[in-house]
C-alpha cells in the first residue's frame, strides 16, 4: 500500500541503493528532445531531461529479494521506487509508472517493477500482491497488456494472464472492495484517493475522527466511485485482450467481454449526471449519490472508452480545472478552502495531471492538452523537479492538508522527486505529443502538435529492435506526409519487426487557432505561446517573477514569509548545485551590456555570494547585503556589466564552490538588454 505520507512521518531511510546511471537499454543513450524553437526547449525540453533522469537514475534502484516473490525477477536488473521518501515499489505506482513510461524506456526494468508487486497464494498461483490496497490493484492489467504491446514479450503476457485471472477472482469474491451485486459495481476507496481528506461529508465528517486512511470509513469500504470501477472495466477488457492474443478458448475471452459490457452499463446507469454533464464521483452504499469531480475518473471515462461520443463532449465542456492544472477532486470540501486545500481535494497532483492530458490529446481537444502539458513542465521547471503535489491555484509545492493524529488539520508534506510525476510528462510527450500508440502489429503515430511549439525531433527511442529518431513539422493533428528514411509508409505507422536505426518524419497541418496564454499574440506567431507576454508574446526582461523561473538543486516556490511580489518567491538556494536560471527575451540579437536588478532576501548575519552567469559563462560572483534579521524583509542589488548576446540569452544565478548562498529571491528586472 502505498501511504502517501509527509516526510515528518518516516523514520527510515530508503532500503535498497539508487542505482547511479540511466537504466535504458545496455549501450545505448536515453532519448532526447530537440525543438526548434528556443522557448520551447527551455521549457518542454529542460522538463523532459529531468523526467528522465528522475525515472532512469533517481527512481531506478537495486534488485532486493524480498520483492521477488513472484518468481519472475532478474536479479541483473533493477526495480523503479515510488519516489522520494517512498522506496517500495508499490503496486499502482509501479503499473502506473510502466503504464506511462517505463516499458517504453527501459522495458526490462519495467518487467522486473512489475513482477515486483505480484506473489503467489498458497497454491502457488500467481496474483498481484494482496495488501490492505485492495481497490486498486487491477490497474496492474492495463500496465501489463500495455507492456505486451510495447516489447512483444509473449512469455510475459502468458504470465501476466495468469496473474490478472486470479486476481480478478479474488477481488470479485472479495468481502471488502468487493463486488456490489444490487448495483453491479466494485466497493471500495476510488482509485487514486488513500487519503480520507479525498471525500466529501458523508463518507467523511467535519474533523476526520476515524481515520487519515479512507478504508476505515464504513461508508467508503462499502461506497462505489467513478474511477475504482472504470479500472475494473479496463482489467476486463485486458484480460479478454490477454486471452485472446494467448489462444485461450473462446468462452474465457467472451466471459470477460462480457463482464467489461455489463460494468460498463452500470457505470453509466449510475454515475453519469445529465445535470451536470459529467460522472459523478460517488455512490454510497444507501444509493446516495456525490455530483462532485473526479479528475481520474473523468479522464479514465476517456481514456478507457466508457464515455461514449456525445459523453465525451459533454465532459470536455464542462470539466473544472484549476489554475495549474486538473485537481483530484472538485469542488473544496466544506471543511476545506482555497486557504487550507485538503491532500486530495482541489489540488494538482502531476499522475491526475498526466491522466487527463492524454485524454485530452485522445479527444484531440490540442489547445487543452498544451495547456495541462505545460502547466506541468511549468512546475517541473520551477521547482528543481517533479514533487508529489502541488497547490492549485498558486502552484507553489504543497501538500494539502488532513488529519494527523489528534491535528484535525495537519499541514502534511509534498516529496519531492516522485516517479510518477516524472512518468506523467513523459507520458505527455510520447503519447501525447507524438501519438505513439502501440498495437501487437507495431507503433502507429497519432501526433498532437500544438501551435507555437514549433518543430520537433525526438532522437533515439528504442521500439524493440529499431532505434527511432522522429521528427515533427508544422503543427496540427492531420498528418499530410508520413515518411520513413524519406519514403512515403502507408498507415502512418511502423511494423513490430523493424530493426535498426530509422528515421521517422510527419508533416502536420489543422492546428486551431487561438491565444492559449491571452496575450494578444497568435498562438503560431508567438515565440511563448503558453507563456504571456510583450515580447513577441515572451516575457519582457524589465520584470521576471523568481517563481517562474527554471529552478534546480532543490530551489522552489514558497509562501512561507510575506512581502514578495507575484504568486511566490524563491527559497532552496542553500546548497552547492543550486541555480535560478531567467530567460531574457530580446527584439534583438545583437551583442549588448546590460545589468541586472534583483529583489531578495538576506536574514543572515552578513552577506552572501552567488555566481552570476550567462548562456552557461561565468561573468563573476556577485554579493547580497544582509537586509534584515526578518526573512519578511527585501531589499535589492543591481549588477552592472552584464554581457548579452542572441534574442534569448540565459542569465543564471547559482551557488558554487566559494559562495555562501542561502538567501530567497522575489524577482529580477534587466535593464539596457533590449
Amino acid at each position: 500500500m502505498r501511504k502517501r505520507v509527509g516526510s515528518t512521518l518516516l523514520a527510515a531511510a530508503v532500503a535498497c541503493g539508487v542505482a547511479a546511471a540511466p537504466a535504458t537499454a545496455a549501450g545505448t543513450p536515453p532519448p532526447a528532445l530537440e525543438f526548434a524553437n528556443p522557448g520551447s526547449q527551455a521549457l518542454f525540453g529542460t522538463a523532459y531531461t529531468a523526467a528522465l533522469d528522475n525515472l532512469l537514475r533517481t527512481n531506478t534502484i537495486a534488485y532486493d529479494p524480498k520483492y521477488g516473490k513472484s518468481g519472475l525477477l532478474d536479479p541483473a536488473v533493477g526495480i523503479v521506487r515510488a519516489g522520494g521518501g517512498y522506496g517500495q515499489p508499490w503496486t499502482r505506482d509501479a503499473s502506473i509508472n510502466s503504464w506511462n513510461a517505463t516499458s517504453l524506456l527501459s522495458p526490462a526494468l519495467a518487467r522486473n517493477t512489475l513482477w515486483a508487486v505480484v506473489d503467489k497464494d498458497a497454491g502457488g498461483a500467481l496474483r498481484v500482491q494482496q495488501d490492505d490496497q485492495q481497490w486498486d490493484q487491477v490497474i496492474w492489467a492495463t500496465a501489463a497488456w500495455q507492456h505486451y504491446l510495447v516489447t512483444g514479450d509473449r512469455g510475459f503476457l502468458d504470465n501476466a494472464y495468469r496473474t490478472t485471472a486470479n486476481t480478478l477472482a479474488i477481488r470479485e469474491h472479495a468481502t471488502t472492495a468487493g463486488f456490489n451485486a444490487t448495483y453491479g459495481l466494485f466497493t471500495g476507496a476510488s482509485f487514486f484517493n488513500d487519503g480520507i481528506a479525498g471525500y466529501p461529508a458523508p463518507p467523511a465528517d467535519a474533523t476526520e475522527s476515524v481515520s487519515t486512511g479512507s478504508m476505515p470509513w464504513p461508508r467508503v469500504a462499502s461506497g462505489m466511485y467513478l474511477s475504482t470501477n472504470e479500472v475494473y472495466y479496463a482489467a476486463y477488457v485486458n484480460a479478454a485482450n490477454m486471452a485472446e492474443k494467448l489462444g485461450r478458448p473462446g468462452a474465457e475471452t467472451a466471459g470477460y467481454r462480457a463482464k467489461a459490457n455489463t460494468l460498463k452499463a452500470a457505470i453509466n446507469e449510475h454515475f453519469w449526471n445529465p445535470t451536470t454533464g459529467l460522472y459523478d464521483y460517488q455512490l454510497l452504499a444507501d444509493g446516495t449519490r456525490g455530483p462532485y469531480q473526479e479528475g481520474t475518473g473523468l479522464a479514465f471515462a476517456l481514456i478507457f472508452g466508457v464515455a461514449n461520443p456525445a459523453q465525451a463532449r459533454s465532459i470536455l465542456a464542462h470539466a473544472h480545472e484549476m489554475p495549474w492544472g486538473m485537481p483530484d477532486t472538485y469542488p473544496n470540501w466544506a471543511r476545506y478552502s482555497d486557504a487550507q486545500p485538503g491532500r486530495h481535494n482541489a489540488i494538482v497532483w502531476p499522475l491526475v495531471q498526466g491522466l487527463w492530458a492524454k485524454a485530452l490529446a485522445g479527444q484531440g481537444n490540442q489547445n487543452a492538452f498544451a495547456a495541462e502539458t505545460a502547466r506541468l513542465a511549468k512546475l517541473a521547471d520551477n521547482n528543481s523537479g517533479y514533487w508529489e503535489i502541488y497547490n492549485g491555484n498558486t502552484g507553489v509545492v504543497d501538500g494539502g492538508y488532513q488529519r494527523l493524529g489528534d491535528t484535525v488539520k495537519f499541514h502534511w508534506g509534498s516529496e519531492p522527486d516522485q516517479t510518477w510525476s516524472a512518468t506523467a510528462f513523459l507520458d505527455m510527450i510520447h503519447t501525447g505529443l507524438f501519438g505513439l500508440t502501440f498495437t501487437d502489429g507495431g507503433l502507429t503515430f497519432t501526433p498532437d502538435l500544438p501551435a507555437g511549439w514549433g518543430d520537433v525531433t525526438l532522437r533515439n527511442l528504442r521500439y524493440r529492435t529499431a532505434n527511432l529518431t522522429i521528427a515533427l513539422h508544422g503543427a496540427g493533428t492531420r498528418i499530410g506526409s508520413f515518411t520513413i528514411d524519406g519514403r512515403p509508409a502507408a498507415g502512418n505507422a511502423v511494423p513490430a519487426t523493424l530493426s535498426g536505426d530509422h528515421t521517422i518524419a510527419i508533416t502536420l497541418t489543422g492546428a486551431p487557432g487561438g491565444d492559449r496564454d491571452g496575450d494578444q499574440v497568435p498562438d503560431a506567431q508567438d515565440r511563448c505561446a503558453d507563456t504571456a507576454g510583450t515580447v513577441d508574446g515572451c516575457p519582457a526582461p524589465g520584470h521576471l517573477e523568481a517563481e517562474d523561473a527554471v529552478n534546480r538543486g532543490g530551489v522552489k516556490a514558497n509562501v512561507n514569509h510575506t512581502g514578495y511580489s507575484g504568486r511566490a518567491f524563491l527559497d532552496g538556494l542553500w546548497a552547492q548545485g543550486a541555480s535560478s536560471s531567467f530567460t531574457l527575451h530580446r527584439t534583438s540579437g545583437d551583442a549588448a551590456t546590460g545589468a541586472i536588478t534583483v529583489r531578495y532576501a538576506n536574514a543572515n548575519s552578513d552577506p552572501r555570494t552567488m555566481t552570476l552567469s550567462v548562456d552557461g559563462r561565468r561573468v563573476r560572483q556577485v554579493s547580497f547585503p544582509k537586509v534584515s534579521d526578518s526573512w519578511d524583509a527585501w531589499g535589492t542589488a543591481t549588477f552592472g556589466d552584464l554581457p548579452v548576446s542572441g534574442r534569448d540569452p540565459v542569465v543564471t544565478l547559482s551557488y558554487e564552490p566559494g559562495d555562501t548562498g542561502s538567501i530567497n529571491l522575489d524577482w529580477l528586472s534587466a535593464t539596457s538588454v533590449r
